[in-house]
């Protein structure tokens, strides 16, 4: 699947970063990277927290964009979304990067200049 994400200013990368910040969150996405997950497997996955924990852990996934979920019968099929973790690789990891290259290829040639 494919999903659209668009940002129109750093306010709206806001909910992107605090649900970022959270490791049960992490895992909750690192364990969809590979693709969807039922809230039952994502339960199974994260067996010391209770089945209400991680709904609420997934609903904050949610409001940031970085789900979306999808009913199929009695099952929640949750699905990663990365294009907002792209957003902020494209806002604020790509152009700090860009610069700290640009550094070390003038340190480079000074040393070896």
């Amino acid at each position: 699947m494919l999903y659209k994400y668009n940002v129109s200013n750093d306010d709206d990368l806001d909910s992107v970063f605090k649900a970022l910040a959270n490791p049960v969150r992490r895992r909750l996405l690192d364990a969809m990277k590979d693709g969807s997950r039922t809230t039952g497997q994502l339960c199974e996955a994260e067996r010391a927290l209770d089945r209400c924990t991680v709904m609420q852990h997934l609903k904050a996934l949610e409001t940031a964009g970085l789900i979306i979920v999808r009913r199929e019968g009695r099952e929640r099929w949750n699905h990663l979304n990365a294009m907002p973790i792209k957003a902020v690789h494209d806002r604020w990891i790509a152009p700090y990067a860009r610069g700290a290259v640009a550094m070390l290829a003038d340190l480079k040639e000074r040393v070896e200049g």
